[in-house]
């Protein structure tokens, strides 16, 4: 069935590995919960989105069938989708970023090769050899294009699905270029990564077919409504919400006290009304967001402007008025 001819709208999600799992974890925390009734089929769907039919596939066989229109859309990893996305601009890029699955791909080269640093170290070998230096790797074209920018065009390219870091070990390549999350199976093997051998930065990210969502409103309602929530989610996941209590004459006087501070002007500003004490007395209560990682500078900053009972909350979704992601792809399709 192809792109033209079927109603349904699809999303592929990894069908296994570290990925699949942290997808499926944060799909549900933004709300989006795949619910999988046989776990032996590779059909499921989201009973919040129920038009939208979940399908589960190897990462790199998502961006081929967003790339071919045999699905809409797709999270896979940045590393996959720069690999395999090709010239044609059939896949588009929604969100680039999940937060999730973070990884690096990297030149490695065992420890034995102690002369060896960096990428000049390689192209100075690889001269003194006077022929081409082997390289394993499951990522070809990333590899080539970043031997080439680094001036070492002369390589022979072993393609490999296996577990890579026995090549060097059994000699069928002098050098790999992996994808490393912790470092620890680097170590295990006595391998070490090149200073500047940082090909790629990875992370799971969302992607579409651009021909889908030029040609089927349904499913560039679909790209928004995905959008929507996730993006809220993610803004949420980033920042805390904080409720004080400020003493102050008047509001204008504690939002004065307020905006003086670098942290705690919140989104747009406080939200900033009166408390009402049996005591008396001139307390207003304050509500602001912040990042996460700022929340210390922020607690700080509350008690410099008289701030006390400091209540600190989770965020769940933040909303914008319009999806900034979402006016970025209108912008990319015409592009």
């Amino acid at each position: 069935m192809t792109m033209s001819n079927r109603s349904e709208i699809r999303l592929a999600l990894p069908s296994k590995g570290r990925m699949a799992e942290e997808v499926l974890e944060m799909l549900s925390r933004a709300g989006l919960q795949v619910y999988k009734p046989n776990p032996r089929q590779y059909r499921a769907f989201i009973p919040s989105i129920p038009e939208l039919t979940i399908l589960f596939q190897r990462s790199g066989d998502i961006v081929t069938s967003v790339r071919d229109g045999s699905v809409d859309f797709g999270i896979s990893g940045w590393d996959i989708v720069s690999e395999r996305r090709s010239e044609n601009g059939n896949i588009i890029l929604l969100l680039s970023d999940l937060k999730i699955s973070r990884c690096t791909l990297n030149v490695i080269v065992p420890e034995t090769m102690q002369e060896i640093s960096t990428m000049a170290d390689l192209a100075n070998l690889q001269k003194e050899l006077d022929q081409p230096l082997r390289v394993a790797t499951k990522f070809p074209n990333l590899t080539k294009s970043f031997f080439l920018e680094k001036g070492i065009p002369d390589i022979d390219m072993i393609s490999a699905e296996g577990t890579l870091e026995i090549a060097p070990i059994i000699g069928y390549a002098d050098i790999i270029v992996d994808l490393i999350s912790t470092g620890t199976t680097l170590r295990d093997n006595r391998l070490k990564m090149i200073e500047d051998g940082l090909v790629l930065s990875s992370q799971s990210c969302l992607i579409a077919n651009r021909s889908a969502l030029k040609n089927r409103p349904e499913v560039l309602a679909m790209a928004r409504q995905l959008l929507e929530v996730i993006v809220a989610y993610l803004r949420g996941a980033e920042n805390v919400s904080i409720f004080a209590n400020v003493r102050g004459e008047t509001t204008q006087e504690i939002a004065h006290k307020i905006f003086s501070q670098k942290v705690i002007g919140g989104l747009q500003g406080p939200t900033i009304s009166p408390v009402i004490t049996r005591e008396g007395g001139d307390w207003h209560a304050v509500h602001l967001i912040v990042r996460k990682d700022q929340l210390t500078i922020a607690i700080n900053e509350l008690r410099q402007v008289g701030g006390s009972g400091v209540v600190v909350a989770p965020v769940h979704y933040i909303f914008e008025e319009e999806p900034q992601a979402f006016k970025e792809l209108l912008s990319a399709m015409e592009a």
